[in-house]
């Protein structure tokens, strides 16, 4: 029988996420893709840069600055469709409590990618969120992903919040970055997974192994529970370990976000440098 790791190495050599980065352009919905805000408003200086860089974006239907922020934005586009307002007016604009900095983009949604896209061939490291619902913490942990070199990440169709508005914002321009692919069924992606050469690690506290210990060098897939009631028991029987992150201090646990950064950084370190060797 032949084994993940010698299917893997017979796979061609990784190329990297698909062109663009995160995302293919495109106005309507297609299988895989992520789940936008429907407004469609990105706010934040960093968010909204982003996604006016991103080649792969439409061009945005609306752009709203204050005054010295739309001297900022006709230096680096001057072709927006610019309107200038003063910071309360935008805030109207927006959702509650939007922290806009001065700026907000109202832009089309960005089509995500395909799991087989994703995920073939097998090689690096993949992030898989069960039922994390906050957009702050996805919005940190895209950005996490984005830092530590992930490949991407694999969202549920449902039970994921929207990629944009607060989670753009959160993300600080790392939703332009990351590939992310939207499935239905979190177990069944698990399975095709599996069967395509990934190493699938599930993170739990209680788990007596620790992760830099589960994680052996091979293409690896994190999963990560929700922060109240963690990872369901359906998609960790589809780990093949779980893993936990040692805590020396004796505090009980992290934030989600915080968890991911610190799984991530231990997957780059264990799996990423591998695939840089092999580059070489």
């Amino acid at each position: 029988m032949t084994s993940s790791r010698e299917r893997n190495d017979r796979k061609a050599p990784f190329r990297g996420p698909p062109r663009g980065g995160a995302f293919r352009g495109g106005k309507g919905p297609s299988r895989g893709a992520a789940a936008a805000d429907p407004s469609g408003w990105i706010w934040g200086w960093h968010a909204v840069e982003a996604a006016l860089a991103n080649p792969d974006r439409d061009p945005p239907a609306k752009v709203l600055a204050t005054p010295d922020r739309a001297e900022q934005l006709k230096a680096l586009h001057p072709r927006l469709p610019l309107e200038i307002l003063e910071n309360g007016d935008i805030a109207r604009r927006l959702p509650p409590g939007a922290s806009h900095q001065g700026v907000a983009v109202q832009t089309p949604a960005l089509e995500g990618v395909t799991l087989e896209e994703l995920a073939e061939p097998a090689e690096g490291f993949l992030l898989m969120l069960d039922q994390v619902t906050d957009p702050q913490n996805v919005g940190a942990i895209l950005r996490s992903a984005a830092a530590f070199g992930a490949r991407g990440v694999i969202l549920q169709d449902r039970h994921a919040p929207q990629l944009g508005g607060a989670l753009a914002k959160a993300a600080a321009g790392a939703l332009e970055k990351v590939p992310a692919a939207r499935v239905v069924n979190l177990a069944r992606a698990l399975d095709k997974l599996t069967d395509l050469g990934w190493l699938i690690v599930g993170l739990a506290g209680d788990s007596d192994t620790t992760l830099e210990a589960a994680l052996d060098g091979r293409p690896a897939v994190l999963v990560m529970g929700s922060e109240g009631e963690g990872m369901r028991r359906l998609i960790g029987e589809h780990c093949d370990v779980m893993a936990s992150i040692p805590m020396p201090g004796g505090f009980e646990s992290l934030n989600v976000s915080n968890a991911a950064a610190v799984a991530l950084y231990e997957a780059s370190r264990k799996v990423g440098a591998r695939v840089t060797g092999e580059r070489g």
